[in-house]
Order: structure tokens, then sequence, then C-alpha cells
């Protein structure tokens, strides 16, 4: 029988619980709350950009550097951390600074701590725009993260991209390797795994967390939990036939849709027509109601009614015979 834990055991369990996952938490800073990720506006320009060492649009060095790793924009350690001593003065601006990262091209201060762990954990290392493959030295943004894929996206199309994420590269919901409905899905690789071919001998499973993508190892998720929809072939060069020449269909998608115009031109030139010939048959008709109408009064011209009240002249005004 193993020994019953004591209560003084429990709480140092407990404690070394939380602390594990404080540290856990520290480390796995959301990539938009990262200082090297910050929002800042530039002192010359103006204008909002990511933290930087320089500015992307006018190259102006910033008054108040922002160091990437810690976030600080004053120095005011008095310990032996300084690379640069500096005892019993607050060191600001480019007194503070001891690198620029090559990866995220922020400030780093000259904290010792900073200076040696910064570049091997930079979370901008490998960022670049899953969507235009742009990286962090091509364009002026911050960089975001897909909620679904968590890819790395630019500010031009994070939106966009997340709005059209979960899609699957199928047009059913079936497990790619058998026929059965799947029931995760990797939101990488856009394709679902029913509960037996999910399992994967190369990546192994954690405790407490979704199994792994068998292809790409990306940690999948319930399709029941996801807003997925499937791939839709109603526009495009696919609708062209199985027996389309040229580079995968274009020439067959191009022939229908010069085919698709060129009919419709023509029936916009039949209707021209039709309508055309209808003004004609009304101008024709009328026409035709003003020749009547001169008939008409051509036969009662000749005809004398004498003396009417019509015709101005009253019973009483008629002379006496």
């Amino acid at each position: 029988m193993p020994k019953k834990k004591t209560g003084a055991r429990k709480k140092a369990e407990n404690r070394r619980e939380r602390e594990k996952q404080i540290r856990a938490s520290r480390a796995n800073i959301d990539l938009a709350k990262h200082p090297c990720n910050a929002s800042m506006e530039c002192d010359k320009c103006q204008r909002r950009q990511k933290n930087r060492a320089f500015c992307y649009f006018c190259n102006a060095v910033q008054k108040l550097p922002i160091c990437a790793q810690c976030g600080k924009t004053k120095c005011m350690m008095k310990s032996s951390d300084c690379v640069i001593k500096h005892a019993g003065v607050y060191s600001t601006g480019l007194a503070m600074v001891g690198a620029i990262c090559d990866f995220c091209e922020a400030w780093v201060c000259h904290g010792r701590k900073c200076l040696s762990t910064h570049a091997c954990i930079c979370p901008l290392a490998d960022a670049e725009c899953i969507e235009c493959e742009r990286s962090v030295w091509d364009h002026g943004g911050r960089i975001f993260a897909c909620s679904f894929c968590h890819n790395f996206l630019c500010e031009d199309d994070q939106f966009e991209h997340q709005a059209s994420c979960q899609v699957l590269e199928a047009e059913t919901f079936k497990c790619v390797s058998c026929n059965r409905l799947g029931q995760h899905s990797c939101l990488r690789c856009k394709a679902c795994f029913c509960d037996d071919h999910v399992r994967s001998k190369v990546f192994k499973q954690e405790k407490g967390k979704e199994p792994p993508c068998p292809k790409c190892g990306h940690e999948t998720q319930q399709t029941k939990d996801l807003s997925m929809s499937t791939r839709s072939l109603k526009f495009g060069r696919q609708t062209g036939g199985e027996d389309a020449d040229g580079a995968s269909g274009y020439d067959a998608y191009w022939k229908s849709l010069s085919s698709s115009k060129a009919g419709d031109a023509a029936d916009r030139e039949d209707e021209y027509d039709e309508y055309e010939a209808e003004d004609d048959d009304e101008d024709d008709n009328d026409e035709g109601g003003k020749d009547s109408d001169t008939e008409t009064t051509d036969v009662f011209s000749n005809l004398n009614l004498g003396r009417t009240y019509a015709s101005g002249y009253a019973h009483y005004e008629e002379p006496e015979d």
C-alpha cells in the first residue's frame, strides 16, 4: 500500500503544478502581444507599423526604441545584467539598445539575458505570410497567426484568409483513406480523418490533447466543432470538361467562356432586331390610321346639312319668308 499523502505534500505538489503552468504561459505569449510585434508610430512620418529599428517608409530612427524581448523603453537596472554598466543612471534611446534582431528587425536592449536569448526564441524567425509569401522585411505591417491553421499572416491578408480557411480540399467530409465520415479535421492539410486513420506511428498523441495529423503533425480538431465546408467546382476552369486540352483545362475554359459571350451577343442582336421590327409595325399602323382619317374627312366634306344650331344659327335667327 502506498503511503498516504500528507497535507503539506499535497500543497507542495499543487504549488509546483501552478508554477509550471505559469512558466508555460510566459513562454507561450500571443503573437499579437509580443514586444517584437507591437504597434509603433513613426516620429517623423506618423505612420503606424510594426515595431522596427528604422521606419519602414522613411528609414528614420525612433527616439524611444522598444526592446524586442522585454518590451521596455528605459533601462533602470542596477545589477550586473546590463552589458554596458550605468550604475545610478537611467539609460534611454540609443544608449539602451545593444543589437538589432535579424528576424524581426527590432531593437534588443543591452541586457545580457535579452541579447543571449532573443535570437533563439524570436517568434518571427520564420514568419512568412501563407497567402502572399512576404516576410517581415518585405512589408511594414504586423504579423498575425491564423486562429484555425496557425499559419503566419500579414496585416493585409489576415481577414480574407481566416474567412476561407475552413474549406476542405475535397467535395465530401469523408476520410481521405477510407469511405467513412471524417471525425477529425486538419486545418493545414484541409483533410478529414476517421478514428482509425488519424492514428499515426510517426507523431505521438499527447495526453489530454487531440490526435495530431498523420500527414503534417499539426493538432487536429473535431469536425463537428468547426464550421467546415467542402470545395465547390461550380465556377472556374474545372468545369471545362474532361477532354480539355491545354494546361489542365484552361483552353476549354476560355473556349466555353468565349462561346457563352458570343451566344449572349447573338441573343442581344436578335432582341434588338425584334424590337426594331415592332417599332416599324407601330409606325406603319400610325400612318395607316392617319390615312383613314383623311379619307373619312374627304367623304363628308361635300355634305350640306343646312343651317343648324351647330353651325351657329338658331331657329329664332332664321329670316322670315
